[in-house]
């Protein structure tokens, strides 16, 4: 029998004396288990990703001490394994490896470099990492045959001819189990793929497979942990999402013992939204240095939503919220934002900005010998309220953060320098239909009203204008939520997703208004890259940001077409 123990813990990006003393923490815990082997994530000394601090002068060789450090401390038991993701540079200090080590009793007694390195933007390995040499790694442990591998070296079972492979090539040792090690960011349909391709592949090779993932939010990513085990009957265990474990396995003729009942089907939508944003607000929150956050109230529901979540994530008696009143304000703007602030048992400010609009409009007057008119004026007002929060966010240290969703984000529906003013904009990748949809999940959750009613139903405005409603200047939301997740997420929204809106997209696309529309968002889309790139941090729900990283200073021919990116291609693995 072979005992293990996977450690999803909650790395900091640079803390490298932290993270050693996080697995040092974990490893005794493993080996009070009676475990032969513990199993940390992808370049857990480092944290990940670690990016440009690769380069900077002197952190590779603290990194290297650390190392030191690290295998001084596997001699506290030395009959156990650790598995450690780590950067090294084996062949010339020019090169550079994202590699697994094995250390055992002080000594390094295994190392593997990862072979097919993420190329996407958010990480950008090949700026950084060599590919490892075509190796294959294993070491006998407790009398069975134990192979190991990284992330995207065990995601490519394709088995097409001629692909480099890794997982195949290490399956032709005919190994007792493999061991991957990864730090997967979560996202809607992310869990689902990696249980897809891991049980794939240990379904195809024949031999059981552990997967150990990193969890917390490292700057927009959030990892979810979830770290599983693989048989060729499916998956048979998953740790904990959204929370750093250690937990140990037993592994017995092929099989783990003791596990259970398979793995649940996953959270609901709306529970993951709010658990992924709650984690991950938490981590850049006090990875920043900051204790308090700061959020202005308009009444509205994106504000109400961003203020609960902050609430939960760092407690309530850390959040203020400012309510900034103008003449264009109505009762309501005020009155729920106290009800709002009462049930969250939150600090709620009142600034008004009568006068200072005022004076800012005289002043333009002045100045210039025109009143301020329509949207400049409206914008003025937005850029007055960020004003207001930043200073305040400067004179008590406080993080700001930003109210945004993902539909007003990519349509440009908002004001720079004003309401996307923000270190961290923690509901930017959620559809304003999203939005409502989680506010009352949150209240259906605590069993009472935590974010007013009235908010929840009121139609929204950015009360910049006498009247004024989103619907003035933007198609209703669920229209618009419709065509904004088929042109932005295309081929990236699940099965489930690409069936309900389908039918919604193709009543549009039937008519010569609905391809007006459909080509009029799309428009406003390539418009916005501009302020998209000036704005907060946005924490990541879905594969695609925003827009969809759009050049801006390009010609956009008029395209009246209205067939979807996904429409004649394959589903996404959902």
């Amino acid at each position: 029998m072979l005992t293990l123990s996977l450690a999803q813990l909650d790395f900091i990006i640079g803390d490298l004396s932290g993270n050693v003393t996080r697995m040092a923490a974990a490893a005794r815990k493993a080996a009070s288990d009676g475990a032969q082997i513990v199993v940390f994530t992808e370049l857990a000394l480092t944290g990940y990703p670690p990016g440009g601090l690769l380069g900077e002068q002197g952190f590779l060789a603290r990194a290297d001490a650390a190392l030191m450090k690290l295998c001084d401390a596997s001699r506290v038991a030395p009959n156990l394994y650790w598995v450690v993701g780590a950067p090294t540079w084996p062949r010339s200090d020019k090169v550079l490896e994202n590699s697994l080590l094995v250390l055992k009793n002080g000594q390094i007694v295994l190392q593997y470099a990862k072979q097919r390195l993420s190329a996407c933007n958010v990480f950008d390995e090949r700026r950084y990492f060599e590919p490892g040499p075509d190796v294959v790694a294993s070491l006998e442990i407790g009398g069975l045959r134990v192979g190991f591998l990284i992330g995207g070296d065990a995601w490519n079972d394709e088995g097409k001819e001629g692909m480099h492979n890794p997982l195949d090539r290490l399956a032709a040792k005919n190994p007792d189990l493999v061991i991957v090690i990864d730090a997967s960011p979560s996202h809607v349909s992310m869990r689902r793929e990696r249980h897809a391709r891991i049980a794939a592949a240990s379904r195809h090779h024949g031999f059981p497979m552990v997967y150990a993932n990193q969890v917390g939010g490292h700057d927009q990513l959030v990892f979810d942990g979830a770290s599983f085990a693989a048989t060729p009957n499916g998956i048979v265990f998953e740790a904990a999402r959204f929370e750093e474990t250690v937990t140990t396995l037993r592994l017995q003729d092929g099989a783990f013992l003791g596990v259970g009942a398979p793995p649940a089907a996953g959270l609901l939508l709306m529970e993951f939204y709010r658990r992924q944003i709650v984690l991950g607000l938490r981590d850049y929150t006090l990875r920043c240095g900051f204790g308090k956050i700061i959020v202005g109230s308009s009444g509205g529901i994106d504000s109400a939503l961003v203020l609960a979540l902050a609430a939960e994530a760092l407690g309530p008696e850390n959040i203020i919220a400012v309510t900034l009143p103008s003449r264009f304000s109505s009762m309501g703007s005020v009155s729920d934002s106290v009800a709002l602030c009462r049930n969250l048992d939150i600090k709620l400010f009142e600034h008004s900005i009568r006068d200072l609009v005022a004076t800012y409009e005289q002043g333009f007057n002045a100045a210039f010998g025109e009143p301020l008119r329509w949207l400049a004026l409206e914008n003025m007002q937005a850029r007055a309220r960020g004003t207001v929060l930043m200073e305040y966010a400067n004179q008590f240290g406080a993080l700001l953060l930003a109210t945004g969703n993902k539909s007003e984000i990519s349509v440009g529906y908002c004001t720079l320098y004003g309401d996307t003013n923000g270190g961290l904009a923690p509901i930017g990748d959620l559809y304003k239909t999203e939005v409502f949809a989680l506010s009352r999940h949150i209240n259906e959750t605590a069993g009472r009203e935590l974010i007013p009613e009235a908010i929840i139903n009121k139609a929204p405005s950015a009360e910049l204008a006498p009247g004024q409603k989103d619907s003035d200047s933007l198609p209703p939301y669920p229209v618009l939520d419709t065509i904004l997740k088929i042109l932005i997420e295309g081929k990236h929204l699940c099965a489930e997703e690409q069936d309900e809106l389908k039918a919604a997209w193709d009543e549009l696309a039937g008519t010569k208004d609905g391809v007006a529309l459909i080509t009029r968002v799309r428009q406003m889309i390539w418009k916005s890259e501009f302020k998209r790139r000036q704005a907060a941090p946005i924490l990541y729900l879905r594969p695609q940001p925003s827009g969809g990283r759009f050049p801006v200073a390009a010609k956009h021919e008029h395209i009246t077409s209205a067939v979807p990116a996904f429409y004649g291609g394959a589903h996404r693995t959902s």
